[in-house]
Formats: C-alpha cells, structure tokens, sequence
C-alpha cells in the first residue's frame, strides 16, 4: 500500500480507511501510544498498539528515533491533541536506534546542543517549523518574481571580480599550497592557476545580474554567496544566500517600490502557508520571553510583528532626516548608544536602525540618500554630489533587512567613483562596457535570505536558520 504523508492524512482525515504511514518515532508510551511524524507537518500522527497483538522482541526495538513502517485504520481520537489516530495492524522498524546513545532524547535541549549535532536537529519540533518556513520562504520569492515577469538569472559563484570592494574574498586556486609557482618578484603566479589568474568565491551576483537586466529588462538571483569575514554575531555567516533583482528602467523609487511590495507578499504568504509553524514559533518565543529580563524583551509577538509589518506603509525617511532624528534622541544625549551619533556621515549601526523602527516611527523604515562615502562605487551619485540614491529597509528586531540602489548608468561618473575607490578599471572592462553600448538608468537590492527567514521565525542566531552554517572555525558536514 502506497505511503500517505502525515499532513496529508491530518489534512482529509480518511476515517475507517486503511493506510500505510512511515515516519520517526518521537515518543513510545505504555508499549501501546506511538508518537510519530514525518516531518511534512509539526503534527504527529498516534499509532495504537493493541496490547499482545505484536511480539516483544518487536515492541523493543521501537524506540525514539527509530524509522518506523505502520499499517492501520484511521480512526477518530478519543484523546486530547489529535482528531484522529490510527489502529496498528502492522508495524515494520526500518532503521533501529539504540536508546542510550541517541541524542534527542524527548526533553528540551539547548541550541548550542542542537548546533552540535546538526545532522539531527532537522527532527526536533524547532527545527523542523524553521526549514518548512524556508522552503516556503524560497517558494514564495520564485513566485512573487515569475509573477512580474522577472527572469531567474543564475550568476556565477566563480568569479574574478569583487562587487563589494571589501577585499573579504575566499580564494579558489588550484596551485599547491605548499609550493606555489612564483613570479620574478617572488609573488604567486596565477597565470599557472586553473583560470589563468586569480579567483574567489563571489560575495553577490549584483553585477552581473546588472548585465542581464540591461537586455531582459527584469531578473533576479537567488544564489549563494560567500563573505570572509571574521565576525562571530548572531547575524553574519560566511555562507550565504541573496535574493537580488535588477531592473531596467528604474529609478530609486521604484526600486522602494519593489522591495516593499516582496517584503509584504512574502510575509503574507508565510502566514497563510505555514500558518501551524509559525504559531509554534510564535510560541516558543512568548515561552523564550519570560526567562528574560523586562528591558530585554521583544515588544510584539511573533506573528504581532509579521501583521505589524504588513500593516503598516514603510516610512520613507532620508539618511539626513534620520541623523537629525538619532542626534537628537534621548538614548543619544544620555551617551546611552554603544555608538554615539555626532556627526553627518557616520554609517548607522543596529542600534540605531532598531531605534527608527520601534521607537520613533513604530514602523518599517526606508533610509534613502546615504553620503557616498559610506557606499559602494556602482551606486548613483546624487546632483548635491555628497550623497547616493542608495536605500536600506529597517524592520523591527534585526534593524537592515534590505539593502538596494539605483546604480550608476553614467560611464565618466562611474569611472571616477572607481578611480576614488581604487577599483581597477581593466578587469571591470565588461562592467563599463554596458554603460558604453545603450546605458539606461536601472536598480535593484540584495536581500539576504537567512536575515529573512531569521526575522520571520524569530529565531535568535542566523546560524539556525541554514541546514549547516559556516562561520568563522566552523565547516562541519
């Protein structure tokens, strides 16, 4: 008989038919309640063990963790939690395991604990909401795009270029590490390595999604991008994924536009499709909130803050306006920001970002028009020649989420900013190039994905929102 997922059978409740269901075992109560689940839902499915109908010997090997194959009736529960159960006629354990080394035993266990063991966390109630909730996440950004008519471009994760100027690149050469070819000047030779120069892991597909929106009007990436940057906080990882689009024809505006319409549809999407695993996160987090102390605590709810988001039309502030705003705040005269704000020019941190969202406006912020030198070189220079139409979007909790420009179409203006910026000029020839043959104005943002997926499951480190995080001394798996 054909297997049924759980969802699937909680969904239809096909009472007084036989089914076939094959999960872990959770929990095993009384050699006669078996707690199982699939993972396709939080939910378990009970199966009902008849006392005496199955061997001993069987019955011991059902343990949690175990793989189990069962074969019964659905029936309606006559317990709490469930609506319906199945009566076992047969059971099958598949993958046996042993009791007194499995890991997650049935009691709550530490998120350090879990990171530990990665390879199992997928099975705990946590874990197993926060990957349905990415899935869905992921899902619903390749529709929201495929519904505009924005093409998926794959760009390279191989590359020669670094689009942030950051320097914070993973090498890729095949050369040995231990003898490498060198040059006269006694400096590695990568015209031996495998592409004839040097290479790196790409830090955003930004410029070269730029190339194909400069023919198919509209794309985006969704790749995964990497950063080697020593940072061991709760929101950066080493390996990453980025949601960015690019669009010809487009002005900042319109670039606001866009962002704030995939913000929303996106929140809007998860609440109607995980609607079960975001109610146990919202949960855990209330259970979370308790054990801290009152200054520390979120202000909303898990899904408080998602409605609060969707609500709300983003405030669209300049970064001259929210300057004047944070210099002039209470938190800021009383010195009591980590990171004081004196002058214009100075790059916001967490702390202020959190402050415009959930203290002044009480809403999600757009930031607009930073001073050039805080930003990157590809972002357009405004006519005051201080500032670029460069834009963040705050949202509670987490501060930036979003971060976007319009890009620099005009060829001397660019290669000025590269010149400032020493960025060689003849390795970015391509880059120049379209603004050379049939230049228009364009935008586009990245959106980190774990950012995401952290804000909407209001899990505290990003490193339990990616199946195996690399960070900083860690590349377990």
């Amino acid at each position: 008989m054909k297997r049924i997922r759980i969802k699937e059978l909680l969904k239809s409740e096909p009472i007084g038919e036989k089914v076939t269901v094959k999960g872990w075992v959770r929990t095993f109560r009384n050699n006669q309640f078996v707690a199982l689940n699939d993972g396709s839902t939080l939910d378990n499915i009970q199966l009902v063990l008849q006392l005496g109908d199955f061997e001993e010997e069987l019955i011991k090997k059902v343990t949690t963790g175990a793989a189990v194959s069962a074969v019964g009736t659905v029936v309606k529960s006559m317990g709490k939690g469930q609506s319906v159960e199945i009566t076992v006629e047969q059971i099958e354990v598949i993958g046996e395991s042993d009791p007194e080394k499995y890991p997650l035993q049935p009691k709550k266990h530490s998120m350090e604990f879990l990171r530990e063991n990665a390879h199992l966390r997928f099975r705990t109630n946590t874990f197993g909401a926060v990957f349905r909730i990415r899935h869905a996440a992921a899902m619903g950004i390749h529709r929201f795009f495929d519904e505009r008519g924005f093409l998926y471009l794959h760009t390279p994760i191989l590359t020669a270029s670094d689009a942030e100027g950051a320097g914070e690149m993973f090498r890729v050469t095949t050369l040995s590490a231990q003898y490498p070819p060198l040059t006269e000047e006694n400096e590695v030779d990568f015209s031996k390595d495998f592409f004839g120069k040097e290479a790196h892991l790409t830090v955003s597909g930004q410029l070269e999604a730029e190339l194909g929106a400069l023919a198919l009007s509209d794309v985006y990436t969704f790749g995964p991008t990497f950063r080697a940057e020593h940072s061991h906080t709760t929101r950066h990882l080493a390996e990453f994924w980025m949601i960015e689009p690019e669009m010809a024809f487009a002005d900042l505006n319109d670039n606001m536009d866009l962002a704030e319409e995939m913000l929303k549809y996106l929140i809007a999407y998860l609440l109607e499709h995980c609607s079960k695993d975001l109610e146990f996160l919202d949960q855990r987090l209330h259970q979370e909130e308790k054990n801290k102390p009152m200054d520390q605590r979120s202000p909303m709810g898990l899904i408080e803050k998602l409605q609060f988001c969707l609500q709300n039309d983003f405030e669209r502030v300049t970064y001259t306006e929210a300057i004047n705003i944070l210099r002039n705040s209470k938190p800021n005269k009383k010195k009591k920001f980590q990171f004081v704000i004196e002058d214009w020019g100075a790059d916001l941190q967490s702390e202020h970002e959190r402050y415009l969202v959930e203290k002044h406006f009480k809403k999600p912020v757009i930031l607009y028009n930073y001073p050039k030198d805080i930003k990157a070189f590809y972002m357009r220079v405004n006519e005051d020649e201080k500032t670029v139409a460069a834009m963040d979007i705050l949202f509670p909790g987490i501060g930036e989420i979003i971060g976007g420009s319009q890009r620099e179409e005009r060829l001397a203006v660019l290669q000025s900013r590269m010149e400032e910026m020493d960025i060689p000029q003849d390795e970015m020839f391509w880059y120049l190039d379209i603004r050379k043959f049939g230049s228009c104005p364009h935008a586009g943002f990245g959106l980190g994905f774990e950012r995401f997926v952290q804000f909407v499951t209001a899990m505290g480190n990003i490193r339990d929102v990616i199946p195996f995080p690399r960070t900083p001394g860690t590349i377990t798996f």
